[in-house]
């Protein structure tokens, strides 16, 4: 087992997430040369973009052919209505991906992004089984109930045993980062929100449950996760391993809610009786976003483009603690890290600049 030469041929997969975007640009960076595949193709700066459906084998095919990467990233996934769809499509798709790729004959290492829920259980089952202890360890066995990560999981590790290439699995929290037409985003919601807001006159409410408000938790930043997987594919030490991805400090919602309402030059109030909810609460938020829009020439007058609601509902509505542990990461040699309320609030200028908040 050897590490990559670098810089070589790289594909990152789902190019338009905020994973995928993140991860593309630095690796055009470093000098490689990337391919990026998705359903609606992308224009990012030196990536030579690829258009397939991942649960159509035959468009794979056809889209991979003579790409020949030796670095794959797979950071695509699509949400469905139950967990047995779940587990159908994405680890569909990854079986696919690999299957497609395996004409290339080129595979070195493969990273896989998957996230927390390999810990707390699906959205259907979620935080209802038994699990261990915060801060989550990459040790940890897999919970009884099914989950997509695994079925992603297991398709991974069965293509590079038969392929000879090395993996790596990179399980997140809830990422803060810079992404275009992606509204998976916290920081990009939070601050649409405050942004709205300070339109309608309204007090800045932390929409979650009093264990988030409370209790120490974590984020992972976009930039730290698309390093952590390029170390992976190109050390030893990161290879045929999974690893947890966090920025390595830990925070309080009470400590930084404050700090992003001065921010935005509103006032706060936290957790008071139940979580009030972004669903619930950014209702008409629609208009008020398009004339937002038009009156500082954003160019994204869609809301649904910009901030997604139930997302964010769903990280700080938890009622448990959750944040992961960074020592086995640390150990093998991979020693990046974020101050997260820096990473917040550079996000935010990055929006600014991007004309995508006022």
């Amino acid at each position: 087992m050897t590490a990559l030469h670098t810089p070589g041929r790289a594909l990152v997969v789902g190019v338009t997430g905020i994973i995928g975007q993140t991860l593309s640009r630095q690796l055009v960076e470093l000098g490689w040369e990337v391919y990026g595949l998705s359903r609606s193709g992308t224009n990012a700066p030196g990536v030579t973009s690829l258009r397939a459906d991942l649960s159509d084998p035959a468009s794979l095919r056809a889209a991979l052919a003579g790409t020949r990467p030796e670095l794959v990233a797979i950071t695509a996934w699509t949400r469905m209505a139950t967990e047995a769809e779940n587990i159908a499509v994405n680890g569909g798709a990854v079986r696919n991906l690999l299957a497609a790729l395996e004409d290339e004959k080129s595979l070195k290492h493969v990273a896989l992004m998957t996230g927390l829920k390999h810990y707390l259980g699906p959205f259907e089952a979620y935080a209802t089984g038994v699990m261990a202890d915060t801060p989550f360890r990459e040790e940890e066995p897999r919970l009884s109930s099914p989950n997509f990560y695994y079925a992603q999981e297991d398709e991974l590790f069965d293509s590079a045993a038969r392929n000879g290439f090395t993996w790596s699995v990179h399980r997140s929290h809830t990422v803060f980062g810079f992404a275009t037409g992606n509204a998976m985003n916290m920081v990009l919601t939070i601050s649409a929100y405050a942004t709205i807001c300070k339109e309608r006159g309204l007090p800045f409410v932390f929409p979650g449950s009093e264990a988030q408000w409370n209790s120490v938790t974590d984020v992972t930043d976009a930039d730290l996760l698309a390093e952590q997987i390029i170390w992976a594919g190109t050390h030893e030490a990161g290879q045929d391993e999974a690893f947890n991805i966090a920025n390595g400090d830990v925070f309080r919602w009470r400590w930084l809610w404050p700090q992003i309402a001065a921010y935005f030059g509103l006032e706060w109030e936290g957790f008071e009786g139940e979580p009030r909810t972004l669903v619930e609460g950014m209702t008409g938020a629609r208009e008020i976003w398009a004339e937002i829009a038009e009156r500082h020439n954003l160019v994204e007058p869609d809301i649904d483009r910009v901030a997604s609601w139930w997302h964010t509902d769903g990280d700080l509505g938890r009622n448990i603690e959750v944040l992961t542990d960074m020592n086995k990461s640390r150990k093998a040699g991979f020693l990046g890290f974020r101050d997260t309320r820096d990473s917040f609030f550079h996000y935010v200028e990055e929006y600014r600049k991007a004309r995508i908040l006022p």
